[in-house]
């Protein structure tokens, strides 16, 4: 790039970011003060974020809504909802929009250049030119409305935020975290939730929403990024000519203030709701949150990131130990939370009481105390710079793109006009300035001045409360029912007809004009070619060696794979509690402590987990394996192996205390995932109904592993013993050499030694004689409701269509994209007001749709009902078509990282899948017709006809739903 032709733009700033092998610069449009970041480099991912600061002063959550009505309709491109025609027709790997507590995000990204720029221009016009101010059905749609069907009531609060934050309000953790930052910055707009708190949200008004865009989104207080290998001059001119040159210069004040410093320490309890099922002993929250440094340092918050690993989160940490040693809390853990102005680190206990919160505040001092006064654990601290910087240096974000995740790193630092934004992407220096720092005193003066001596803190403790949830909907209705009550007949019959207005506003058809302007590619603008997979079927005396040869830039990627035919039905929960074990005890040779700490300071990490593969070819059949993986840079292979083994053959299973620990954090962190991600909760216990391979993951991860785990804490004085021969005897079962495989990513150089250590490994494992199991699972429809103290479902209903003698074609990937972003979408999410719909076809035939933080259960079945009549209806010209074949394509041409590359094509191993099926079911898609969508109206038949439904929810929607439930329980019982 000559920055001699940049006339609208002023340089700042210019560097070589050498890290990511990167040139970076930093501008300034001369005539609107815009901020424009760029980083130059070969990633053919590109990535375009505009964000702008937007600080709420309220929480009326109008920075949420606003970035999702935004995002319906423009200038340019006046429809309904463009963002979801580009999800429809657009070869993105990247397309969302955030809201942050103080800045509001719109990054896209692609590695096809029309695509690109199209995908850009789209959100540029969205921002600048929304037409919220022409349609007050979008802002009504998107926040909040009254939805009143007849005057007689009943009177209800809708809208797609409104129902996305009942639901994050229905987690106690987000609760927490929620409510941590507004305590600790009361006068500030961090004292503000900027996703809405849904008491608040129905008092935002339309002038306000309006007037907020009005003050936040204009150039003068954008921040622009531009990443990777483009014209960077071309994308220059472009937004200066069609967007920041037609703005004149704004004084906004955005500025994010500091909260004054607390003279002490202030004490907060709340409440939070429980169901009726859950007991309120042992089920507070405790937590200790100090300010901690300022975003213009990038050591001083890596260095409190080390922290957390060293004092909290790694097993034996001694501020985690000493907490669950005192037995103030049945799980501990902490965070060290950055990305706005102050950051703060946190200290919590989970499963506590409110009167041990004197006794949890003195733990805390005590142990930071002797730390600073006796010296902080250096292996730790060492294991914890090696954590952090081995993962900076990989710069693997799974299907993310790295521009993106580095943008939003760069915004914690350039939002606050840091003197470094290109802080976040060159850390290496800051790596060697920590290791040094070790020996000098650094982290234990950190924790006297933060953590120990500093009076801007808070104690807060959340206290479970039967009824409240119950309490809240009645009061609720009870106000919507006083208002509607004092309304008069005309201003009742005015709200009926409203309602009827949005209704009509989001049923009514695009106009065919509009939808020509959004800018798509052609059929054939996509690659032909499926993915290859690379996979070489090797041996280590006679055992399966499965050879990924990628360039890993010196990582080797190594997973150790043991069959579990053998295991009897009983001992799947057992398999799932032995990956959470493994690792995380002492082993012959080490404290648990210590081998955590000797891993991370050398490798990459080692963990175990269960893999499961369906194959492609049955409905029935599958192949579990347990696994044990770890990375590390092919100098320390050796050591990773050793470590292996170590965890493989010395693990010390008898310290039941050790044992009781690690189930109670499972035990409280599976709470949090089963009510947190309730749809994928939903999906797989639906399917376990009818599936032999459902039905194993949901004893070993989902409701079943729950309901074991649950039960196990609750008696282990009774069953501790009986609980360490199961593992003891799981062990020996699964750890064999007849069981044994390996798969293996990295490039040649390594090949031969990562073979020897294979080898080694398994000459060491079990070979004493077993017994095998011969029983199976067995797989019974139940259709429950599970009830939670959340305000929102998750509806699920699945089945298998390959069952009734149908085959799986490419067409039902098109089908997916069709339904999410059309059918389900429209009548799920715009017209029902849920957060999120989903559907999924696999290749032996189990399906699934399912909602997201839905207000309904009834209606939203009846949805699902009427969807082979839609697609039997389904029409659509060739321009449609083709947009729905380049969105499906989108999902699949994801960039893929050297580990991704080695697991994908793992999978299509052991899953049967072959090269040729891939692109035969790709030629399938590039060539699909509206006829071909016609024809899967049966299989979605098929999979309703199962009859197999599973609904987590709130105690009052699932207990109205006993009569096409057919069985009713609570989620959590203790």
């Amino acid at each position: 790039m000559n920055k001699e032709n940049l006339t609208a733009y002023e340089v700042i700033m210019e560097e070589n970011l050498t890290d990511i092998h990167s040139r970076g610069w930093l501008l300034r449009h001369k005539k609107t003060g815009a901020r424009v970041m760029l980083i130059e480099n070969d990633d053919e991912n590109k990535v375009f974020n505009i964000a702008f600061r937007t600080p709420p002063k309220d929480s009326t959550g109008v920075a949420h809504i606003l970035e999702h009505s935004v995002l319906c309709g423009s200038r340019e491109f006046p429809l309904k909802d463009p963002f979801v025609e580009l999800v429809k027709g657009s070869l993105n790997t990247f397309l969302n929009a955030m809201t942050y507590p103080d800045k509001t995000c719109y990054p896209v990204a692609s590695c096809n250049d029309q695509d690109f720029q199209n995908l850009m221009h789209v959100y540029l016009d969205a921002v600048f030119y929304p037409n919220i101010y022409k349609r007050e059905e979008i802002f009504r749609q998107e926040g909040w409305n009254y939805h009143l069907e007849q005057p007689e009531g009943p009177l209800k609060y809708n809208g797609v935020v409104y129902n996305e934050m009942k639901g994050a309000f229905s987690s106690p953790d987000e609760v927490l975290e929620r409510e941590i930052m507004n305590h600790l910055f009361p006068d500030t707009t961090y004292g503000c939730e900027s996703g809405g708190d849904p008491k608040n949200i129905p008092d935002l008004t339309y002038e306000n929403f309006l007037n907020f865009h009005k003050t936040y989104y204009h150039p003068s207080n954008s921040y622009i990024y531009l990443y990777g290998n483009m014209d960077m001059e071309e994308k220059l001119n472009f937004l200066d000519e069609h967007y920041l040159s037609h703005f004149e210069y704004l004084d906004v004040d955005s500025v994010i203030r500091e909260q004054r410093a607390f003279d002490e320490c202030r004490d907060v309890t709340l409440e939070y709701p429980i169901a009726e099922n859950e007991g309120e002993e042992d089920n507070t929250y405790l937590s200790y949150n100090m300010i901690a440094g300022n975003a213009g340092d990038s050591q001083m918050a890596m260095a409190f990131e080390v922290l957390d690993y060293a004092l909290l989160s790694a097993p034996g940490a001694p501020l985690k130990q000493a907490l669950l040693d005192a037995k103030l809390g049945k799980d501990v853990y902490g965070s060290y939370d950055d990305g706005i102005l102050q950051p703060y680190f946190t200290v919590i206990a989970k499963g506590s009481n409110p009167d041990r919160k004197e006794e949890f505040v003195s733990v805390i001092r005590q142990v930071l105390g002797d730390i600073v006064k006796n010296g902080i654990d250096k292996k730790a601290v060492e294991a914890g710079i090696n954590y952090f910087e081995f993962r900076y240096r990989e710069a693997d974000f799974s299907s993310y793109p790295k521009g993106l995740m580095y943008s939003l790193d760069i915004l914690g630092d350039w939002l606050y006009e840091s003197k470094a934004p290109f802080a976040q992407v060159q850390m290496l220096k800051v790596f060697e300035n920590l290791k040094k720092a070790v020996n000098e005193g650094y982290f234990e003066a950190l924790i006297r001045r933060y953590l120990l001596e500093n009076p801007h803190g808070c104690i807060l403790t959340l206290v479970p409360k039967k009824g409240l949830a119950a309490q809240r909907e009645k009061e609720l209705e009870e106000k919507l029912e006083a208002y509607r009550s004092n309304l008069s007949e005309e201003e009742l019959n005015t709200m009926v007809e409203k309602t009827k207005a949005l209704e009509a506003y989001q049923e009514s058809d695009e106009d065919p004009e509009a939808l020509e302007c959004i800018p798509m590619l052609k059929r054939n603008d996509i690659k032909k070619e499926a993915g290859n997979f690379v996979n070489e079927e090797l041996s280590v005396d006679d055992s399966l060696f499965l050879y990924h040869e990628v360039c890993t830039n010196g990582i080797g990627y190594v997973d150790l794979m043991f069959k579990t035919d053998s295991i009897a039905p009983e001992q799947i929960p057992y398999l799932g509690l032995l990956k959470s074990v493994l690792g995380y005890v002492d082993t012959k040779d080490y404290t648990y402590g210590e081998l955590f700490n000797e891993i991370n300071a050398n490798t990459g990490g080692i963990n175990c987990g269960v893999e499961v593969f369906d194959r492609a070819d049955s409905t029935e059949e599958f192949q579990a394996m347990f696994s044990v993986r770890g990375k590390a840079l092919y100098t320390k292979l050796d050591f990773l192996f050793k470590m292996i083994q170590e965890i493989l053959n010395s693990s010390k299973l008898e310290d039941t205390k050790r044992l009781y620990e690690i189930i109670a954090s499972v035990k409280s962190r599976a709470q949090v995932n089963l009510t947190g991600a309730g749809h994928s909760t939903a999906v797989l216990r639906a399917t376990a109904y009818s599936s032999p391979m459902a039905a194993f993951q949901d004893e070993m991860a989902g409701i079943g592993y729950y309901q074991f785990i649950e039960k196990l804490e609750k008696d282990f004085d009774q069953r501790k013993e009986e609980t360490v021969e199961e593992l003891r005897r799981l062990m020996k079962e699964i750890l064999r050499p007849e069981n044994f495989m390996i798969s293996y990513t990295g490039e040649k150089e390594s090949l031969e030694t990562v073979k020897k250590l294979a080898l080694s490994v398994k000459e060491g494992l079990c070979t004493d004689p077993v017994e095998r199991s011969q029983d199976k699972l067995t797989c019974t429809k139940k259709n429950e409701g599970f009830k939670t103290s959340g305000q929102v479902q998750y509806v699920a209903q699945t089945g298998n269509f390959k069952k009734k003698g149908l085959e799986y074609t490419g067409a039902l990937e098109i089908l997916k994209v069709i339904l999410s972003y059309d059918y389900l979408w429209i009548n799920l999410r715009v017209k029902g007001g849920a957060y999120g719909c989903m559907s999924g076809f696999k290749r032996n035939g189990e399906s699934y749709l399912v909602s997201y933080r839905d207000p309904h259960l009834k209606r939203t079945l009846d949805v699902y009902k009427g969807i082979p009549e839609y697609i039997r209806g389904f029409q659509a010209d060739e321009r449609e078509m083709t947009k729905y074949i380049i969105g499906t394509i989108s999902g699949k041409d994801v960039p893929k990282t050297p580990q991704m590359k080695g697991s994908v094509s793992k999978t299509a191993y052991f899953c049967g899948v072959t090269e040729e099926m891939i692109q035969k079911e790709r030629d399938q898609i590039l060539n699909a017709s509206v006829e071909d969508i016609h024809g899967l109206a049966e299989i979605i038949e098929a999979v309703l006809a199962a009859d197999q439904i599973c609904v987590v929810g709130s105690e009052s929607k699932v207990s109205e739903a006993s009569d096409v439930l057919m069985e009713v329980k609570s989620l959590i019982n203790c």
